[in-house]
């Protein structure tokens, strides 16, 4: 099976910092999407800067997270492999760079343990 995309209301443009007021109700909500934990996840990655968000909505138990790298010009990888993120915590990632990141369909590799991991992506200006 094919990875499951980020949606694209889950990949968000934040406003600022001279927004057209008024800021409409809704404009500025981030939007989460749950870890498939069968397929695991991709979002297209683009050239530009964004911000991984990944938030453990669990209560009380702690699950891990995966950022699949990709042979960079000299062949290194650097995953960030099975990160541990507590109950109720959230972590971000800043990707700035395609190098070491794009994979060979064009996307950025990602995947929660269980989905109380919730992903947003920050594409960011």
């Amino acid at each position: 099976m094919p990875r499951t995309v980020i949606a694209a209301s889950s990949i968000i443009t934040p406003l600022g910092p001279y927004p057209s007021l008024p800021v409409s109700a809704l404009a500025l909500d981030l939007a989460w999407q749950a870890a498939d934990t069968t397929n695991q996840n991709y979002f297209p990655l683009g050239t530009g800067k964004y911000l991984i968000l990944v938030r453990n909505v669990h209560a009380t138990t702690g699950y891990t997270f995966t950022l699949t790298s990709s042979a960079d010009e000299r062949k290194r990888t650097g995953h960030i492999t099975t990160y541990a993120l507590a109950a109720g915590k959230v972590a971000a990632f800043m990707v700035d760079q395609q190098a070491g990141w794009l994979q060979t369909d064009g996307g950025f590799y990602l995947e929660g343990s269980n989905a109380s991991i919730e992903f947003c992506i920050l594409r960011l200006p």
